[in-house]
């Protein structure tokens, strides 16, 4: 009986670990995912450059 229940927990161990690592994958593919976004979302951003006024020498949007 003992070996019975020696290849039931090492089973269960496995399908723990398993799951973990499937889990793990998932969270990081998302977090990749939402990482990815949020760099695509700041270089297409409306943000204004500044460029140096000739004659007054102040920085303007253009």
């Amino acid at each position: 009986m003992p070996p019975l229940i020696a290849f039931a927990g090492a089973l269960g161990g496995l399908a723990v670990v398993r799951w973990a690592y499937k889990t793990a994958v998932r969270i990081n593919r998302e977090l990749e995912e939402a990482r990815l976004a949020r760099v695509a979302e700041t270089q297409t951003g409306d943000i204004p450059t500044l460029r140096r006024d000739p004659v007054t020498g102040a920085y303007r949007p253009g």
